[in-house]
Parts: C-alpha cells; sequence; structure tokens
C-alpha cells in the first residue's frame, strides 16, 4: 500500500505525527519523527496545546538533513478564542472573526517558516452558523490566494452541521478531523458521509481512547499471527479503510514501528473483523 492517499488533486501521508502537548520537545520530536519516515506534521496556532514555533525549528533544521519544504505535508489549525488561553491568545481578541483568521494564519506562516501550508482546519464549529461561516469564508481566503492547498474542521461530532458548511461553502471541506472513539459510534455515519464527498477523515486520539480495542481478542490473535503490535494492527486496519490516523507518540521506536503499517498487509477477513469492533452497524 502506498503511504499516501489522494485528496483535492494533490497527496496527503496516510499517517500524521501529531504534535499536541510536547511544548520544548516540540522541535527535537518532530525532527526525530520526520528522521524516522514521517512526512506529514500535524500542529495550530494554539499555544494553550501546541509549540507551533517548535514545529517551525524542526522544518528548518531538516533543510540541513537534506529534507525540504516541498517533502513534507504540514497541518495547521485556527483556533477560536473558546480554545484559547485567554492569556496568550495569538491574535487580537476584539478583532472581528475573520481578522482574527486572518492574523492567525500569519502567525502561524512566521512560527512554521513557510509560505503556505498543505492544510489548514478550523479547530472546531463556531457557536452559530453566521460565525462559522464567517470564519469559513476567512479560510476560503487563505486557500484562493494559494496558501492553504485545502481546507477542514476539526472536532465536529454532528453531522447536519459538517453537511451545512459543506453545503453553503464555496470551497469545500476536504478533511474532517475527529477524536475517533466509543462515545461517538466512532463517526460511522460520518465517516461514510465523508467518503462519499472524498472529504478525508483524520483521526486522534486514536490508541488512547481505545485500550478496550486493542486488548481484544480479535486484535491480539491478530497481532500475535502476524507478529506486529496491536497498535500497527488498529493503525493498518484504520489505513485500509480510509482513515487517516495522528500518531503523536514520543518514542523512536513506536515511530518506526507505526510506519511498518506499510509494509504488511491483511487479509480483508481479518480487516472486516476489526473494522466491526468500531463500526457497530457492520
Amino acid at each position: 500500500m502506498r503511504n499516501t492517499i489522494k485528496v483535492s488533486n494533490a497527496t496527503m501521508p496516510r499517517l500524521l505525527y501529531g504534535t499536541a502537548w510536547k511544548k520544548d520537545k516540540t522541535a527535537d520530536l518532530v525532527t526525530l519523527a520526520i528522521k524516522c519516515g514521517f512526512r506529514g506534521i500535524d500542529t495550530a496556532c494554539q499555544p494553550k496545546h501546541y509549540n507551533e514555533t517548535g514545529v517551525g525549528e524542526a522544518i528548518q533544521r531538516l533543510v540541513d538533513e537534506g529534507i525540504t519544504r516541498k517533502d513534507l505535508y504540514i497541518q495547521t489549525k485556527f483556533t477560536p478564542l473558546e480554545g484559547q488561553d485567554p492569556f496568550n491568545i495569538p491574535y487580537d481578541r476584539q478583532a472581528p472573526l475573520d481578522e482574527q483568521v486572518a492574523q492567525s494564519f500569519e502567525v502561524s506562516k512566521k512560527n512554521l517558516g513557510v509560505s503556505y501550508v498543505d492544510g489548514l482546519i478550523l479547530h472546531s464549529p463556531l457557536k452559530n452558523r453566521d460565525q462559522l461561516m464567517m470564519v469559513w469564508q476567512a479560510m476560503e481566503q487563505i486557500y484562493n490566494r494559494g496558501e492553504a492547498k485545502r481546507i477542514g474542521i476539526s472536532n465536529c461530532y454532528d453531522l447536519e452541521v459538517l453537511k451545512q458548511l459543506y453545503e453553503t461553502a464555496s470551497v469545500k471541506p476536504t478533511i474532517l478531523q475527529n477524536r475517533f472513539y466509543q462515545e461517538t459510534d466512532y463517526d460511522h455515519e460520518m465517516r461514510q458521509w465523508c467518503q462519499e464527498q472524498k472529504m478525508i477523515y483524520q483521526s486522534f486520539w486514536t490508541l488512547t481512547a481505545n485500550p478496550h480495542i486493542l486488548s481484544n481478542e480479535i486484535v491480539q490473535r491478530a497481532a500475535q499471527t502476524y507478529q506486529k503490535t496491536t497498535a500497527q494492527i488498529l493503525f493498518r486496519v484504520l489505513v485500509e479503510i480510509g482513515v487517516v490516523p495522528l500518531t503523536g507518540t514520543c518514542s523512536e521506536k513506536h515511530m518506526k514501528e507505526d510506519l511498518e503499517i506499510f509494509n504488511f498487509s491483511l487479509p480483508l477477513n481479518i480487516v472486516q473483523e476489526i473494522e466491526s469492533l468500531f463500526t457497530p452497524y457492520l
């Protein structure tokens, strides 16, 4: 299996390195992840949880290793006020929403040391439709200037909100990034709808939220049979069904193991059996 997937006439790695909560270790961990083989990095202009400047530092370091900007898929986010630390907001909190988006994106470009990003994501829906569309239209402007290759939304668990956004938007969302967990039935309906619209579904909290899946007898048996870790089995099944998982491991060993998922395959019946654990309607 190729380790990239096509989206918006371009490609995205099928496995992304997530940089939340890395703080002052961000630059070192992103550098390590890319040296291990990751080519997709997820971050956000949200100092509360992300060190976007650290990602930028890693990008600059890697130039010396022969890995240039065009070799990387870089994805960041605009985080609305509700998701920001009130004492460390990377834009003018008094500015109109569209200005907040523009200011945040300029900060992201400076932090990352780039002239464009491959993905720009709205970190969460706004309180009402008008606010959501004002922010989205500001993101569309960035897309139309060629400074974001694709735009999407995160933490959106209401299919009707996503459908309304899709129908109203001039530039359609091509990414949905959500927490992958039991409380939302693993977004079964949303994932199905995204597939129909050719939207990429990215999963986060994929391992942390699912110890019961990793310890399930079916997954354990597959791991034993194919001499893989349970995390590798789960990640492999997800990429088989079109999900792009994020992994935020700080372990070099686990980074390498995660990337090994592209070097083995699973029989269709095993994939379907494991998929049924997080697709209750199968």
